[in-house]
């Protein structure tokens, strides 16, 4: 698809589905003697998740395998859209569209592989990160440069963005801390929400915890925004 029509049908989007391994992550999955497992998830995407969700977009993880790691990275990130463990995505992703009284050309998808097929053939917005498999890549309408893992998510989200005019505004927010403005935070502990110890700081009188009291210093002195890392 041209991207032109890529952009027009970028605007539509509501909804941000994402597959977990291979997409949020490289694919790879390490498998522990005590029968956990582990896996790795990008800096960059998560904040673009974080910002997506700001700018007023839902975003929802959609995977066929149960994992604590996934479940465990959906909450720093402040994902309450979580579906693991799913028999037939397709059936899952209907559910989630009636739920939210959403049409198919109003959510954005990225997978990887043939299971992903069904609902990459159903959302408006069908991606797929730079390593997915052939059949995939040769069936959606956008692939990524990035590949899984490795900033794909982050590239569909900041090309929805920008389609939809809210991109530039989210960065004017970190540009305004030259000014000294304040900026919402997006840090996954803006997602998750303070800790008990900095909640009984600022109770105390305490103030702000000390990474903000650093930005403020930072930004009396004139020195530039810094990278936001999820």
């Amino acid at each position: 698809m041209e991207m032109l029509l890529i952009d027009a049908q970028a605007t539509r989007i509501k909804l941000i589905l994402f597959d977990v391994d291979g997409v949020l992550t490289d694919g790879k999955i390490l498998l522990h003697p005590d029968g956990t497992e582990s896996k790795q998830f990008d800096i960059k995407d998560g904040t673009g998740i974080v910002l997506a969700q700001r700018a007023g977009l839902i975003v929802g993880f959609l995977s066929a395998r149960t994992s604590p790691p996934t479940a465990q990275r959906a909450a720093q990130l402040g994902v309450t859209l979580l579906h693991q463990g799913v028999h037939s995505k397709l059936e899952t992703y209907e559910q989630i569209v009636d739920e939210l009284l959403l049409e198919d050309d109003q959510v954005a998808y990225m997978g990887d592989d043939v299971v992903d097929l069904p609902v990459l053939h159903r959302a408006g917005l069908s991606a797929a990160p730079a390593d997915a498999v052939e059949d995939v890549r040769s069936r959606v309408h956008w692939v990524s440069r990035a590949n899984g893992g490795r900033g794909a998510a982050r590239q569909l989200i900041e090309l929805i963005l920008r389609a939809q005019d809210k991109w530039d505004g989210l960065v004017d927010e970190y540009l305004a801390l030259r000014q000294g403005r304040p900026v919402p935070d997006t840090t996954e502990r803006s997602a998750r929400g303070p800790s008990e110890r900095e909640r009984a700081s600022e109770a105390s009188g305490g103030g702000a915890p000390r990474a903000m009291d650093k930005i403020s210093r930072e930004s009396a002195a004139g020195a530039g925004p810094r990278g936001t890392k999820q």
